[in-house]
């Protein structure tokens, strides 16, 4: 049987660092922003969470991108 896979919808996720914890340890927070369109490019979504996270005022320390995939057998 064949598998169908169909895009759904991307989760653009950024993690960033906000201080440092009592022994030292950076502490982290992650942002999501839903509804990026599965058809965008790798490189525009980075480009995108770049300019977006410059303008706050901690750095960021990963941009990753989730994509939600339908699977059906057929």
């Amino acid at each position: 049987m064949a598998l169908l896979a169909t895009p759904i919808e991307s989760v653009l996720v950024v993690a960033y660092q906000v201080g440092l914890t009592d022994t030292g340890a950076p502490k982290i927070r992650q942002r999501s922003i839903a509804n990026v369109r599965s058809n965008a490019l790798d490189q525009d979504v980075y480009d995108v969470a770049g300019a977006l996270f410059s303008l706050q005022e901690f750095p960021v320390t990963s941009i990753r991108r989730d994509n939600r995939i339908d699977l059906v057998n057929e």
